[in-house]
This record gives structure tokens, sequence and C-alpha cells, in this order.
């Protein structure tokens, strides 16, 4: 089975509520680990992750432990980088051995087409944030950032992110339609030159799973782990999306 999840978002919004979804994400990481091959983890595992050449940020032990249980035992965890964890760089593939991208793959499984990306950046409008995503990947900005002490950085970050949370146009935490979803529109963009059975996203958090107008694709978003998580399941024909209660009960 191949398992894709995202936007974890822990150290959001606040330790005690971080360390509750952590302990749920760890439960459901182990409900799978019994048939899983791999797992995409796709964006924004984290509310803000900064590497330092030889410091990464605090917390987060029993979710990093857990990774490194899984690949040990054979398990692939492909991370993909969303625009919370834009800096996230060697650390994972060296210390837990998981495959990081940053860009859009398509991914060939048993006959199906799946185009995977966190989804920030894709499609139209959002010029602001295009804008600002060429800044943090600048890697003069980069270096700069990291001259200031670590305790420095990250307090400026997760203000930041937490601003950033606050000043969100409510009409984006709504579905906005077929025809004002912009990773809707890229999907549909992307069908006019290649078939693809199952575009899978997070970054919108919102969970939708919307057939596309050639009534064969679909597009799926992963939503977040803040009040209903869920995750998507292919089982080598369809993917899902399942909810992650209902997982852990059925697991018990």
């Amino acid at each position: 089975m191949i398992y894709f999840a995202s936007d974890f978002h822990l150290g959001s919004p606040n330790l005690t509520e971080s360390k509750k979804r952590e302990r749920l994400i760890c439960r459901w990481l182990d409900s799978i680990s019994s048939d899983a091959t791999d797992i995409y983890l796709l964006g924004d595992v984290f509310d803000f992750w900064f590497e330092y050449k030889k410091v990464v940020p605090k917390g987060n032990i029993r979710f990093l432990g857990k990774l490194a249980e899984l690949t040990d035992q054979g398990i692939r965890i492909h991370l993909c980088v969303g625009n919370h964890d834009l800096w996230i760089r060697d650390y994972f593939k060296e210390e837990i051995n998981i495959r990081i991208f940053t860009q859009p793959e398509i991914l060939l499984l048993y006959n199906r087409k799946i185009y995977i990306h966190h989804g920030d950046g894709l499609g139209p409008g959002d010029y602001g944030y295009k804008f600002i995503k060429k800044i943090f990947l600048n890697p003069i900005c980069q270096k700069l950032f990291s001259w200031l002490h670590p305790d420095i950085a990250i307090g400026i970050a997760e203000k930041l992110s937490k601003s950033s949370r606050k000043n969100t146009n409510p009409k984006e935490k709504k579905y906005l339609g077929y025809e004002k979803e912009y990773l809707t529109l890229y999907s549909e963009e992307i069908l006019q030159t290649e078939q693809i059975d199952y575009f899978i996203f997070g970054h919108r958090h919102l969970q939708l799973d919307i057939l596309l107008s050639n009534n064969q694709s679909r597009y799926i978003n992963l939503g977040d782990w803040y009040k209903s998580p869920k995750f998507a399941k292919f089982n080598g024909e369809t993917v899902e999306l399942k909810d992650v209660n209902s997982q852990l009960t059925s697991h018990l």
C-alpha cells in the first residue's frame, strides 16, 4: 500500500496542541506500518523548519524517531518541501534516509499516473506568495538568515507563521468552486498535455475529492491535521481519502 498525508504543521499553534497532534501522527504511522511500502508526506510537515550546518529546530522527537523506525524497517518515505518548511536541506536524507523533493512529480504506480506536490505556487494567481518564495529560496537570503542566532531566527519565523495564518483571507479557507480553485485549474492545464489519473496535493487545508472535466481524472486534496485529519491510500487500483480516527479504531 502507498500512503499520502500532508499539512501536519507540527509546532502550531502551541506546544500542547502540537504534541497532541504529534502523538496522533505517530499512532497513525504505527497503524499503517504493517502494509505500507511507501509513504509520501506532501509538505508543511512542520510549521517552520530551518537547518543550520550543525543545528536543527528543537522538538518533534517522537515523530522524528518514528520516521527513523519506519525507514529502518525498509519502508520508503518521501518528503515534499512545503511553503512552511522550504528550508529543509539534507538532515532528513542523512539522518533518517528520507528522500526529499521540491518539484511536482509524476508517479507511475501499477499503471496509474499520480501527480504529486504540496500545491503552493501552482496555478494562476497568488503572485505575492510566488514572489516571496523566490526570495526565500535565494541562496544569499538563506545565508544571511543563517547568520542569525537560532533563538532569534526561529522566534522571528514563528511570529511570521502565526501572522500569516491570521491574515489569511477567510474565503481561502472555503471551497471556492470548480472554476476558482487554482489547483483544480492547474490540474486541468496539465491534462491538456498529459493524461493523469490522480492529482494529489496539500496546502489548501481542505479535504477535497473532485472529478475533473474529462470524467476520468481526480483531484484530491489531503487537507490538514488540525480538526478532522485524513490521509490518502492507494491500493494499486484507486486512491481514496480515509479518516485517521476510523483507521486507528479499525487497527485496535
